[in-house]
């Protein structure tokens, strides 16, 4: 399986938040929306797939949960979506790269946001409402417990796991730009998506299904709701913007600033080649 090395992956990183951040508003919406169904989807199958297991399974039942959540980033990146937290990483590379101005970011990080919440309730009300996929049964006990857990963390708390489950989704977008074929791409989403659910870190977008499910299904309040949204989003920013888009950027820099000066080199060639990558 080819791979580029760290550097060209911070260019094409820097390039598609640059893409992302020009994106028409519509374009934004509709793939907002699948990217937040997408993720929900995946959390779904998380819950359908753990929630029936023996207690006696502990952790291993847990690592099977994780193993098929990452199904929402595949679809996501290989299919087409977009994704708040992978794009608190892509653009705000792009922003450190000088090639999008702060009013872009913040408007797509709106969008998308918004976008996103959509995607996801959808797939709450409708999936695990209407038709009862988390209000029956052992999925109901799952999808509760679940939403409480992680309303019960304080602010700090849920501030710090955000930090910890963007710096891995942010890794895992990273990687993914530096596959080139299918396979690649899958296997470098897997783990580090794997790793965060299995730890148990929070992600504002899966939030936005497990919390409004179990909403739906008469348990906990909104307002509830928000006080997590907050510490969560303000981590989950922290977590891309700074411990991977910020960190890689000030690593790969120079080297970026120099081949930039050499547009005829391997490296330039190769790279505007596969800009489209995003």
């Amino acid at each position: 399986m080819a791979f580029r090395k760290p550097h060209e992956i911070a260019q094409v990183t820097i390039d598609s938040g640059t893409y992302k951040a020009a994106m028409p508003v519509k374009n934004m919406l509709i793939l907002g929306f699948l990217g937040g169904a997408f993720i929900a989807i995946g959390y779904l199958l998380d819950i359908r797939v753990i929630a029936n297991l023996p207690h006696e399974w502990g952790t291993f039942g847990t690592f099977l949960g994780a193993s098929v959540f990452p199904l929402g980033l595949i679809l996501i990146l290989l299919a087409g979506g977009e994704l708040l937290t992978g794009n608190m990483t892509a653009i705000s590379m792009a922003s450190l790269a000088k090639k999008v101005k702060m009013k872009m970011l913040l408007k797509n990080w709106f969008w998308i946001t918004l976008s996103n919440f959509v995607g996801a309730l959808f797939v709450a009300y409708f999936f695990g409402h209407i038709v009862g996929l988390t209000e029956t049964g052992p999925y109901l006990e799952k999808t509760v417990s679940v939403a409480g857990a992680k309303l019960d963390a304080g602010f700090w708390a849920a501030f710090i796991s955000g930090i910890g489950c963007n710096w891995l989704v942010g890794l895992a977008v990273w990687l993914s730009y530096g596959a080139s074929d299918m396979t690649g791409k899958v296997l470098a989403i897997w783990f580090p998506i794997m790793g965060f659910v299995a730890i148990g870190f929070q992600h504002v977008v899966a939030n936005m299904f497990v919390i409004p499910a179990a909403i739906f299904a008469g348990y906990y309040s909104w307002g509830e709701y928000f006080t997590n949204f907050v510490p969560v989003y303000l981590g989950n920013a922290v977590g891309g913007g700074v411990f991977v888009a910020l960190i890689y950027w000030m690593s790969y820099k120079d080297t970026i600033k120099r081949q930039a000066e050499q547009p005829e080199n391997e490296f330039s060639k190769a790279s505007a080649k596969k800009r489209a990558i995003r």
